[in-house]
């Protein structure tokens, strides 16, 4: 694998520098750094959407005939290795990494030119409908069902851990449409308007106190058939390609190594209760140095990923690798985080959001205030996409052949 960078894509990397330079407020980067919560707030993520839509740059993910930049792999991963270590937000991951792909790859003509210009204009924000109570690492055991009944679809059930589910009007959603087959082939994809009578939304406060994610209800819910994506029963094919795309559709070290450099640097002023500086702490720099080493040693799997990619490969079960790499990283840099402040590491304040004009002061730090809370809502991680299990069954059946 060569990763020396050409010409062309360091000319790239230092345009897309000097625009994040120029263009990220310091605001929306004050938002993204105040942040605990897993997924970015819309009302920072939606601003910079705009930013880089303006740009050009938004759909920098989409294949160049529905809207993307027609960047290479190589560029893609500069972009968003630049955007990781300038602190910019991350993106609307929903809409724009998750539905845009399904919709682009398996909709109907109609579906994508409806349904792409409105994720890119902000106009559609996005939820994800797949988990549900008793159905979620075994997803193929969902229930909620959507019965045919002439030109709509009656959709009746419940999904669960629903993030920004308050937020949306789109959500796309799992159903079941058959249950005499086996249970993987009786699911279908639906797109479903969130305004409409019959569906409600009952938040869910983490351990930190964001709400974040809801369980959403669906009671005779009517869905036109020409929202179904692909065909009845393709649902369960259509949902491993979101979740290949969910899992290893962006570069995690660069913003873990970004983290890992923020908390090197505020430990030059953290006292090491001996009457010097944490950073020079032997044990400290020790289990900073490891924590680094695992973040550089998945940017090297990322890339080698990256490499196949760009010769053709599609996204597959390696993915479930990386997802697990990055997903117990995030929470050991989190902890980290949390020793690094100590005492004030602990607050929790249950205010929100901690950015903005009416932010509770923090004891300490912005970075201190929000650690804790970041520390327990990256729990999720090894839950959400997947569980750490799941992923090493899915790594252990098809990536070594057990």
């Amino acid at each position: 694998m060569d990763i020396e960078l050409s010409p062309e894509d360091i000319a790239f990397r230092d345009e897309v520098r000097a625009f994040l330079a120029a263009n990220l407020p310091a605001k929306v980067k004050r938002g993204a750094a105040s942040s605990p919560t897993v997924f970015v707030e819309p009302d920072i993520g939606q601003d910079w959407n705009a930013i880089l839509q303006d740009k050009g740059w938004l759909s920098y993910q989409w294949p160049e005939e529905v809207g993307g930049t027609g960047w290479t792999p190589v560029q893609r991963y500069l972009f968003e290795k630049e955007c990781a270590l300038a602190g910019a937000p991350n993106l609307t991951v929903l809409g724009l990494k998750l539905v845009a792909p399904v919709i682009y790859s398996f909709g109907t003509p109609e579906q994508k030119a409806y349904y792409l210009p409105r994720i890119l204009s902000g106009e559609d924000y996005w939820c994800q409908g797949f988990s549900e109570p008793g159905a979620g690492s075994d997803l193929a055991s969902l229930k909620t069902q959507a019965v045919r009944d002439g030109d709509r679809y009656i959709v009746n059930g419940s999904k669960m851990w629903t993030t920004h589910a308050h937020w949306a009007n789109k959500i796309f959603c799992l159903v079941r449409t058959d249950n005499e087959v086996r249970k993987q082939a009786g699911i279908s994809f639906l797109l479903i308007d969130m305004d409409q009578p019959g569906i409600s939304v009952r938040p869910i406060l983490t351990l930190a106190g964001d709400h974040e994610v809801n369980q959403v209800f669906f009671e005779d819910v009517s869905v036109p058939v020409e929202n179904l994506v692909g065909e009845e029963g393709q649902g369960w094919g259509i949902a491993k390609f979101l979740l290949e795309n969910e899992r290893g559709g962006s570069c995690h070290a660069p913003k873990l190594l970004y983290d890992l450099d923020t908390i090197a640097e505020a430990a030059a002023d953290q006292p090491d209760g001996r009457g010097g500086k944490l950073a020079d702490d032997r044990d400290w720099k020790r289990r900073l140095g490891k924590l680094k080493l695992r973040a550089q040693a998945l940017e090297m799997i990322e890339l080698k990923i990256l490499a196949e990619i760009a010769s053709g490969r599609a996204p597959g079960p390696q993915t479930s690798l990386t997802k697990m790499l990055a997903s117990n990283l995030r929470q050991d840099v989190d902890l980290l985080a949390v020793d690094l402040y100590g005492a004030a590491g602990l607050e929790l304040d249950r205010a929100r959001p901690l950015y903005g004009d009416n932010a509770p002061a923090p004891l300490e730090s912005p970075q201190s205030q929000v650690a804790s809370a970041r520390y327990l809502n990256s729990r999720a991680w090894t839950i959400f996409g997947g569980t750490n299990e799941v992923q090493a069954t899915i790594i252990a059946k098809t990536v070594l052949g057990l």
